[in-house]
């Protein structure tokens, strides 16, 4: 049997996978800043302006930027809620790691005790 993904899980996908890229994080982060144009988010990197237009098209698609039309710029915002899903998948393996983490010092202690 396949099980089909519900909606929230192709939302998580689509955002990992779009987090996956260090130019994507880049331009996230400057959008924390604020708005800004294509050529804004191009300056820092040696890429084009149609190279980086693609990574948006990637970050809109995820549901991480909205894109909108003022005057002749066209601008992109950063749009968080896709991320707060991420971070509470993530958050769901916290107490995971923190009962490895306690393990693992128990371990170190009985063997600190043995030699």
């Amino acid at each position: 049997m396949v099980l089909k993904p519900s909606g929230s899980e192709v939302v998580l996908t689509s955002v990992f996978a779009a987090l996956a890229d260090p130019t994507r994080r880049a331009i996230l982060a400057r959008l924390k800043d604020g708005d800004a144009t294509v050529a804004e988010l191009a300056a820092p990197f040696s890429m084009s302006q149609p190279a980086v237009s693609k990574h948006l098209k990637v970050l809109e698609q995820a549901g991480l930027i909205s894109r909108s039309q003022r005057a002749t710029a066209r601008l992109s915002h950063l749009e968080a809620g896709p991320l707060r899903e991420a971070v509470g998948w993530l958050m769901d393996y916290r107490a995971y790691w923190a009962e490895s983490f306690d393990r693992l010092d128990d371990l170190l202690d009985d063997l600190k005790e043995q030699s």
